[in-house]
């Protein structure tokens, strides 16, 4: 690499922003860490009830709630960022009474893997991937016309999606939709109900 495009290289990184981070906290009530709006972010989460949703910093913050909220000392949390991607894990903690809150950029492509429990996923404008083992997947999709693909099934279970005129209970349900949109909608719930509204 000749003298000007080492000098080049060296220039764009601080202007483009892109930094590597890895974090892990472990018993700790909170966790926040800077995240920019537009990037892609797989989250897997232990069994528990988790909401996650939109905000309007470019932040990722985990805090806790329920009767066991303050029995925090074996949680852990874990992120690893590359440029706009990102990884976050929330492990340990409580096995009830304890409900994991996860903000992230609104504007956010998310890829989820909970076991089980009741997640709800709300406020986020991007691509989603969610998956969820066994419980209830509430997922806020909002505007159909967003997206250019949708599929969406439960293996046993329930799966009502008002907002794209679908509702069907038993075993392998499913359904797929075209759009116009820019963004991918998948949604999984092995035994248990799926909605999308």
């Amino acid at each position: 690499m000749n003298y000007a495009a080492a000098l080049l290289a060296l220039l764009l990184v601080p202007a483009s922003g892109i930094s590597d981070t890895r974090i892990t906290e472990v018993g700790k009530d909170r966790f926040e860490a800077d995240f920019a709006s537009g990037g892609s972010l797989r989250i897997k989460v232990r069994p528990a009830g988790v909401r996650i949703f939109g905000g309007d910093d470019n932040k990722i913050l985990v805090r806790y709630e329920g009767d066991n909220a303050d029995q925090v000392k074996n949680v852990k949390v874990r992120l690893e960022t590359t440029g706009t991607r990102g990884e976050l894990e929330v492990s340990g903690g409580p096995r009830s009474e304890f409900r994991i809150l996860i903000q992230i950029p609104r504007t956010t492509s998310v890829h989820v893997r909970v076991p089980a429990g009741d997640l709800a996923v709300e406020g986020i404008v991007g691509d989603k991937d969610v998956e969820l083992n066994a419980g209830g997947l509430v997922l806020q999709a909002g505007d159909p016309l967003q997206y250019a693909s949708v599929e969406a099934s439960v293996t046993a279970g329930g799966l009502n999606a008002g907002r794209f005129d679908v509702a069907k209970g038993g075993l392998f349900r499913s359904f797929k939709r075209l759009g116009p949109g820019r963004y991918r909608l998948h949604a999984h719930v092995g035994a248990g109900d799926l909605t999308l509204k």
